[in-house]
């Protein structure tokens, strides 16, 4: 049974659009904490304009954002690392490693919960591949799950490799609702529908995965491990 959870999120947005319905069906039962690696701004400027007070700016609302959203679900505990956004890549791998690690010997959560390997971000892939080196078993024995989950605007734009889910978190219209409200909470991130990071998107991909089982309404996420004690 899940009791402490970690999330690992290469940006803020990103624990809500993979675990939002998650964490409010379960925020008052169980203990959260969201790790943001990146900061997922800065990628949207030229490299001329980094590390100016327009950019960290940018940064500090965003986090801002971050924390208003968790807000909302009912979760305080957090931590910022402020990676640069969209070159992770540009670090080496150790180091995001051991961010990782630490946050896991400081929580000793019993379940994890991270990018998909699949996604078209490559940030989403470098702290997917890190989660995964930083989990490995026998590193933390505290860690007995790890999942991915999926992005609206990134895992299903893999149109080569799509996100195969294999676990389903039945949610409620609440439930559902309660998510959409913290990601509005971004608000430089979210428009109209079509996009998917809209509140049609998010209703309607709640439906199909719960379709998908049978129920009105879920998220979906792909079991990597699982160690039953």
């Amino acid at each position: 049974m899940m009791k402490k959870i970690l999330i690992v999120a290469a940006h803020p947005d990103d624990d809500v659009l993979g675990c939002g319905g998650l964490i409010a069906k379960y925020s008052r039962t169980k203990e959260f904490r969201v790790v943001f690696i990146g900061e997922g701004s800065s990628c949207r400027f030229s490299r001329e304009e980094q590390q100016t007070d327009k950019v960290l700016s940018t940064i500090r609302e965003r986090n801002d954002y971050g924390k208003e959203a968790l807000g909302i679900l009912g979760v305080r505990n957090y931590s910022f690392h402020d990676l640069p956004c969209g070159r992770l890549d540009q670090f080496p791998i150790l180091e995001i490693n051991k961010i990782i690690e630490k946050e896991i010997s400081d929580f000793e959560p019993d379940t994890v919960f991270t990018h998909s390997e699949k996604d078209t971000n490559n940030d989403h892939v470098v702290v997917s591949r890190s989660t995964m080196m930083a989990t490995r078993p026998g590193a933390f024995s505290c860690v007995e799950r790890v999942y991915a989950y999926e992005i609206l605007s990134s895992s299903e734009w893999k149109f080569t490799e799509a996100f195969e889910p294999n676990y389903f978190e039945e949610l409620t219209r609440e439930q559902v609702e309660l998510k959409w409200k913290s990601l509005a909470a971004y608000r430089s991130e979210i428009k109209s529908f079509p996009y998917p990071r809209s509140e049609e998107g998010i209703l309607t991909l709640a439906k199909y995965r719960g379709m998908q089982g049978n129920i009105f309404y879920a998220e979906a996420y792909k079991l990597i491990r699982q160690i039953q004690k």
